[in-house]
């Protein structure tokens, strides 16, 4: 059953929530710093026609998971372990992807089904120890290199440039990048915009395929999925742009806006690691595996079906692409 969050409801949540102790309750967000948006990303070299090709390769699992509770000495896996929790950064207001239920305080969604099973994978359960902090787009990347946090699952598209800082596990979801206008707007597509004010969230490859897509177009940024969809409700941007699994949820909040067929790009998803932890992608990489384990049973069909089906239809788990090393 979809599960709608009003808008102004999950905001207030995002803005009075708390902490304690029990990290089966607490999902706690970020620590007050400057915006990961104020700086620059450091100069890297542009990708080759190789690396683009493989740029959804990761690297492939070894041998089978070990069992809960008895990770391997010396792996991250066993200092993660030792911590006593998971530490993942996620999104609170992407409505079926990682957001904040109003009546439970509780962040959930599919984005959030796949961090559950891998906690579960290293401690037998997630409950008590999954620790969720609540991050914008644009610190993504930086709080994965600075160890901030262990993983990301925040809608991460895959690609050549965020592999030289970060690296990813394999394919967990394909999106697709759409554009959210007025229900009663007669555009068919980007092309039919120009010179009208688009949002998509800083940081994200939303942004750089808008900017391609139509020139004309003049686009305006916030730091969060829920930003935009103020801007948009305010009056301040005629239409958002961005994976068609956040705009489905946006739509949803909004009576009064719709989500043009139009797809511009393909979004692959992936789940952001520090580029220094090999093994815990090749550990990532073993539990999605079992996820997409049993046709329609499986772990990650009954999390599709329950978050995603009702907006996007069927879907089938994408094959992984390795061969990393």
């Amino acid at each position: 059953m979809k599960k709608l969050i009003p808008l102004a409801a999950t905001a207030a949540l995002l803005l009075t929530a708390c902490t304690s102790g029990d990290y089966a309750a607490t999902q706690i967000p970020a620590e007050p710093q400057a915006p990961a948006s104020a700086a620059p990303p450091p100069a890297t070299a542009p990708c080759t026609p190789a690396e683009k090709a493989a740029e959804l390769q990761s690297y492939a699992p070894e041998g089978p998971l070990p069992a809960p509770m008895q990770m391997p000495a010396g792996t991250t896996m066993a200092k993660i372990q030792q911590r006593g929790r998971l530490i993942a950064g996620v999104s609170a207001d992407s409505l079926h992807l990682g957001a904040r239920n109003p009546l439970s305080g509780q962040i959930e969604g599919f984005d959030i089904d796949m961090v559950k099973a891998v906690a579960t994978a290293i401690f037998g359960t997630w409950e008590r120890h999954l620790e969720l902090r609540v991050i914008s787009s644009p610190q993504r990347i930086p709080l994965l290199e600075n160890g901030s946090v262990d993983i990301v699952a925040r809608n991460m598209t895959i690609n050549c440039e965020r592999w030289k800082r970060i690296a990813f596990s394999a394919e967990y979801y394909r999106s697709g990048q759409k554009t959210l206008v007025q229900r009663d707007s007669t555009a068919k597509g980007l092309q039919d915009l120009d010179g009208k004010t688009i949002c998509a969230p800083a940081g994200s490859t939303s942004l750089d395929n808008l900017k391609k897509a139509n020139p004309q177009i003049k686009p305006v940024t916030a730091d969060t999925d829920t930003g935009c969809l103020v801007l948009f409700q305010q009056g301040k941007a005629d239409g958002i742009s961005g994976d068609d699994t956040v705009l489905a949820g946006d739509a949803a909040q909004d009576p009064y806006a719709k989500v043009l067929d139009e797809r511009i790009s393909d979004e692959p998803y992936g789940l952001g690691i520090n580029k220094n932890q090999k093994d815990f992608v090749r550990f990532v990489n073993g539990v999605l595996e079992q996820m997409k384990t049993g046709g329609e049973g499986s772990a990650w069909m009954k999390s599709y079906n329950g978050w995603l089906f009702e907006d996007l239809g069927k879907a089938v788990p994408p094959t992984p692409q390795y061969g990393r090393r």
